[in-house]
């Protein structure tokens, strides 16, 4: 049996993810983004944990570099991994937020923030310089370290 590929179908689970979550607030709206920002830090304290069993140690630099071996290398780029900053650009959103919101990107990205603060630190800070979800040319989101912390 032979399954022609549906363009309009996600075309892995965080796409569908994320068609879930783009619905979900165009439905509900801002009053979405608490419930939205909830689920996903619970998916990155999850995927921290986990990848922190898998690594020889908790160094942002190391938990960086397994983390960015996670995305497409031709719509994201890695601008700097050390141990107290982490910086990655990237020209398509993996869920498909593009032009929807800052706010809807913010919420979602809680994914990320849990990640590291689970595998690292709770010291870490995310900034979200760009994001293609508010209609800008590229997200640019830089995690932060601060010196003798964790």
């Amino acid at each position: 049996m032979t399954q022609e590929k549906n363009p309009e179908l996600p075309q892995n689970p965080t796409q569908a993810q994320g068609l879930l979550i783009k619905e979900t607030y165009k439905k509900f709206g801002q009053e979405a983004l608490p419930l939205i920002r909830d689920v996903c830090g619970k998916q990155g304290q999850v995927l921290g944990a986990k990848i922190l069993q898998k690594l020889p140690d908790n160094r942002l630099s190391t938990v960086a570099g397994a983390f960015a071996k996670s995305f497409d290398p031709k719509g994201s780029q890695v601008i700097s991994i050390a141990d107290d900053r982490f910086q990655i650009q990237g020209t398509r959103c993996p869920f498909g937020l593009e032009n929807t919101s800052r706010e809807l990107c913010e919420a979602v990205m809680e994914i990320d923030l849990a990640y590291f603060r689970t595998a690292v630190s709770d010291s870490v800070q995310l900034e979200i310089t760009t994001t293609v979800a508010a209609g800008d040319h590229c997200c640019d989101t830089i995690y932060t370290l601060e010196n003798g912390q964790d």
